[in-house]
């Protein structure tokens, strides 16, 4: 098996989804993923603790690119329009890969109830993000927390759309999900 080959980390993650989707996750161990991969069992525990980190591979990133994207936004932005940039920010790191797996991981979360509450801890995890982003930017906590949601929410909605639909430009997730946001925008206007 290679021990040091470049790419560990996205052939780890490509290997569990594939597994998760093939026979479940209750069934997949990790030494199973590490064969897969092409890959020790001790590579793997260098590059996640459990096989439930693989779902979150990432989320680091796309939490600190959020952020930075919030954080960069005109002085003058409202709390939405901040998380819109934020948005673009985290879009710009998605690439083919994210669009390929995206609709096994979501099949694979759809069935293992120890899978969806990861994600919903991942979830709670970006939207805090932006919450801090833009409590830094003086919005108040109760208006940050909520448009950190909100941007949750639309970026799932765009990548969602995204990874199932022939949206091959560079720019197309960072469009989906601003569309998204803008809906969501539009919604709350009408919840009185």
């Amino acid at each position: 098996m290679a021990r040091w080959e470049p790419g560990a980390r996205e052939r780890l993650v490509v290997a569990a989804v594939d597994l998760f989707t093939e026979q479940g996750y209750d069934a997949t161990t990790v030494a199973q993923i590490a064969e897969r991969a092409g890959l020790t069992r001790s590579t793997f525990f260098r590059h996640f603790t459990d096989k439930r980190e693989v779902l979150v591979a990432g989320q680091e990133t796309l939490s600190q690119l959020l952020a930075e994207g919030i954080a960069e936004a005109p002085a003058d932005a409202s709390p939405l329009d901040a998380v819109a940039a934020g948005l673009r920010r985290a879009s710009s790191a998605m690439g083919p890969m994210n669009r390929e797996l995206a609709p096994r991981l979501r099949a694979a979360i759809a069935a293992s109830a120890e899978l969806q509450a990861r994600d919903a801890l991942k979830s709670s995890s970006l939207a805090a993000a932006m919450a801090a982003a833009l409590t830094v930017r003086g919005v108040p906590d109760a208006t940050a927390r909520l448009a950190g949601e909100l941007g949750v929410l639309a970026f799932k909605r765009g990548y969602a759309e995204w990874s199932d639909g022939d949206h091959d430009t560079a720019d197309a997730l960072a469009r989906l999900a601003v569309a998204a946001l803008d809906e969501l925008r539009a919604a709350t206007k009408t919840l009185g």
